[in-house]
């Protein structure tokens, strides 16, 4: 009898375990990105590339420390900084300094104190945020328009945030270029007051931005319709070298009378993707209301993560504060801008060499880390499984991963997939 109801207490210890509270919980969909990388380092090739990453890569294919960042990072620790907590929008000194490259020592909105702006835990923090505080306080339609394509992850970020995510076209495949009067035809159409995203310079995934002429009619259709530029500038100075003309878009909006929301990420430009450097700023009418809206950025803040990390911003700011080491740090960003352009040229020249099918210009005019090559997703699919060539399967590449070491076999297999022969 006893044997029998130990036997049932056991049965049933049994089936309360195998009854998990997250048995219900469905597996979620691999991230695109994070497949490509398994796929590859799981290859045993030793010709494979990796292309599907967005982190830059040196003309030896390694990762890229700055000089600067090296320096800044000297003298922080000569310093012997403490480890206290930063203020919920972090780093004083970092905010006005990363305002001041956004949006130049002239802005008017700078000068005269109405920038309302914090730090965050990098690009996708300043978007999080941005989004928080738009569905809370935005007075109008909380609808966000997003280029198509746009960054994968900005979607989930916006709805996540309580924002419902609508498009408007961007790319137009026969071309591989900018479908600009697609783009102008839906933001007239968009609702009035709606939010619409901008990508401030080397758009991703495409690297397809509009000319300086034809930002300067997005911003008057803009204006015409009240709809509110919200500003992903991930890449300032890293698309074209110059960090005054990969600001463009926005200054120039804010010079129309524009007010914008901005996101600033600091990985690429510094090198920084692991310290999470980011800002996110609004510009607001005067002092008064920027003070207001600081306040409630404090609040989106507070529950999110209480504060940012110091290590990222003191090194940012180090740079942005130093004339020697801002200095240097330009020269650096300009070299890796100048790296992948060199790439683009090589690998035009090259596919044309090898007779590739097709017109192959939009690798020239595309600009930044990344390219929409047109391939398709059986070529794609047919460079990985022969070639061991890797990238996402809508065709984009990261340029920062080809070198002179690889760009010529990358070539032939791009060339071969066209042809059919790989």
């Amino acid at each position: 009898m006893l044997a029998a109801a130990a036997a049932r207490r056991t049965t049933t210890k049994c089936a309360l375990r195998s009854l998990s509270t997250w048995s219900a919980v469905p597996a979620g969909p691999p991230d695109p990105i994070l497949g490509v990388t398994e796929a590859f380092k799981a290859d045993k090739d030793p010709r494979k590339i990796n292309l599907g990453v967005g982190a830059y890569r040196d003309g030896k294919g390694k990762p890229y420390v700055l000089s600067s960042v090296k320096k800044a990072e000297d003298l922080i620790a000569s310093s012997h900084p403490d480890k206290e907590y930063l203020p919920i929008t972090g780093l004083p000194e970092f905010t006005k300094n990363a305002a001041k490259l956004a949006y130049g020592a002239d802005s008017v909105p700078l000068k005269e104190g109405s920038i309302a702006v914090t730090q965050s835990i990098s690009g996708t923090g300043a978007l999080r945020i941005g989004g928080a505080f738009l569905a809370r306080h935005y007075p109008n339609a909380k609808t966000i328009f997003l280029p198509s394509p746009s960054w994968g992850n900005h979607t989930p970020i916006f709805r996540d945030s309580g924002l419902e995510v609508k498009q408007y076209r961007y790319f137009d495949k026969s071309t591989v270029g900018l479908d600009f009067e697609g783009l102008k035809a839906d933001l007239k159409a968009a609702p009035e007051g709606s939010i619409v995203l901008l990508h401030a310079c080397a758009h991703n995934p495409t690297g397809i931005d509009p000319t300086q002429e034809q930002w300067k009619q997005i911003s008057d259709i803009v204006q015409e319709k009240k709809l509110f530029p919200f500003f992903d500038m991930a890449y300032q100075g890293f698309a074209s070298g110059s960090t005054s003309r990969d600001a463009f878009a926005l200054r120039h909006f804010v010079s129309q009378g524009h007010q914008v929301a901005l996101a600033q990420s600091f990985a690429k430009n510094m090198g920084l993707y692991g310290e999470r450097v980011g800002a996110f700023s609004l510009t607001t009418a005067d002092p008064a209301e920027k003070a207001r809206v600081d306040s409630q950025l404090k609040i989106v803040i507070r529950p999110m993560y209480s504060n940012p990390p110091m290590h990222g911003a003191l090194i940012a700011n180090g740079i942005l504060s130093d004339p020697t080491l801002y200095s240097e740090w330009e020269g650096e960003v300009k070299g890796m801008a100048e790296r992948i352009i060199a790439m683009r040229e090589k690998l035009y020249t090259t596919l044309n060499d090898l007779n590739t099918p097709g017109e192959w210009g939009h690798i020239k005019s595309q600009i930044g880390m990344f390219s929409f090559t047109g391939l398709t997703t059986p070529q794609t699919k047919a460079l990985a499984e022969k070639a061991h060539i890797y990238m996402t399967a809508d065709g984009r590449i990261s340029m920062a991963g080809l070198n002179a070491g690889n760009i010529e076999y990358f070539a032939e297999g791009v060339s071969a997939a066209v042809k059919g022969n790989l």
